[in-house]
């Protein structure tokens, strides 16, 4: 049985057919505000319920719960604070319990009813969230620009953002409809932002030994320069799976999210999210969702001790290498050998050796899926 949606209920919030041609007229009516993308990508999160259980951005009293308890106001465990930040200037054009629309460029997005407007403090949030305040944190630095007002209130989805990746999109209602088929009873997460390596399989074989089933859920959107592209990291997956994977054991989809590097809370997130999509279990490496110096290597997973309540289970993985002494892929556990013989899956090495154009060690990455990465012109983000 796949896990159950966090709070119970998948929500959706699509609005469709006559009632959506309806509404498309009344927008035109209505206050407007404008949304950048990635606040654009919460809201169709939100209306295809990978963040069930909101069913819209966060008002007051869940913002604050979440910032000092990572809870919903109802108890439920949340970390990562879901908002809506509008300017002054365009506050004063609503009021709380107005229907207002919401605009992605020139595309009416959704509609939302207003149900609190509230100022809040941007160094606490990010004390609190990022564990830190300094702005040369990424997520930290994001919050730093948001405007100094926030708005929460349930949202109706109208149209869907332009999607180049649809044909890898599968929303939680299909994924649960697509477990139960294949009859997985469990279900693995494995959330990515890199081509796979060989340790990232040892991981994901790993799990396959007792879990029924794989989904690979690759990040797709705004990657920094050096990063690997969206269809490589894409293309890379399909040879991975084609030559070593049985086909009936692993799904590969995107979701559409920005990183927030919020470390060990956006673990917690991560998790809830694929739970969302009907896994029981996730994978927690090394440093997960971290950046720089910020958080501990295994923080990431420690945190998951404060939510037994969770409703996922988290894998947790140390750092698998190569050993010339062990002539395999092992890792601290297991390894008693000196670093001397050591081969690390290193990003920066991997990098290096595709830049160059030459395949790295197949101890490091599969052939195959070395030759798919090296058949891209410009594999990187420039």
């Amino acid at each position: 049985m796949v896990a159950r949606p966090h709070g119970g209920r998948l929500v959706n919030k699509v609005v469709k057919d006559s009632r959506r041609e309806r509404m498309l007229r009344e927008v035109e009516e209505l206050p407007r505000i404008h949304i950048d993308r990635n606040t654009a990508v919460d809201l169709e999160n939100i209306a295809h319920g990978i963040y069930s259980p909101l069913i819209g951005f966060m008002t007051r009293e869940d913002f604050e719960s979440v910032l000092d308890f990572m809870r919903l106001s109802n108890d439920l465990p949340w970390t990562m604070p879901i908002v809506l930040d509008v300017s002054r200037e365009d506050a004063e054009s609503f009021d709380e319990g107005d229907l207002i629309a919401i605009y992605a460029g020139e595309t009416p997005l959704a509609t939302m009813v207003v149900e609190d407007i509230y100022a809040y403090d941007k160094k606490e949030y990010a004390r609190k969230v990022f564990k830190t305040d300094d702005p040369r944190h990424p997520g930290v630095a994001k919050v730093y620009n948001k405007e100094d007002l926030l708005i929460g209130g349930p949202v109706e989805l109208l149209n869907q953002l332009p999607n180049e990746y649809e044909r890898y999109t599968l929303r939680p209602i299909e994924t649960r409809v697509l477990f139960r088929e294949r009859g997985w009873r469990t279900v693995v997460g494995f959330q990515t932002r890199n081509a796979p390596h060989i340790g990232h399989e040892y991981i994901q074989k790993t799990s396959l030994a007792f879990i029924d089933g794989l989904f690979i859920n690759p990040v797709i959107g705004r990657k920094k320069p050096g990063d690997f592209r969206d269809d490589v990291i894409l293309k890379a997956y399909e040879t991975l799976i084609a030559n070593y994977y049985p086909k009936k054991s692993v799904v590969l989809s995107i979701v559409r999210y920005e990183m927030k590097y919020a470390g060990p809370r956006e673990a917690i997130h991560h998790a809830i999210m694929r739970k969302n999509f009907g896994c029981t279990h996730f994978i927690v490496g090394r440093d997960h969702a971290g950046v720089g110096n910020y958080y501990g290597p295994y923080e990431a997973q420690e945190i998951f001790n404060e939510f037994p309540d969770l409703g996922i289970t988290p894998l947790f993985f140390r750092e698998f290498f190569y050993c010339r002494k062990c002539n395999g892929i092992v890792h601290e556990k297991i390894c008693p050998h000196k670093e001397d013989v050591r081969l690390r899956f290193s990003g920066t090495m991997i990098r290096r050796y595709i830049m160059e154009g030459k395949a790295p060690p197949k101890e490091v990455i599969r052939p195959e899926v070395a030759e798919t990465i090296l058949s891209f012109e410009k594999p990187f983000v420039e």
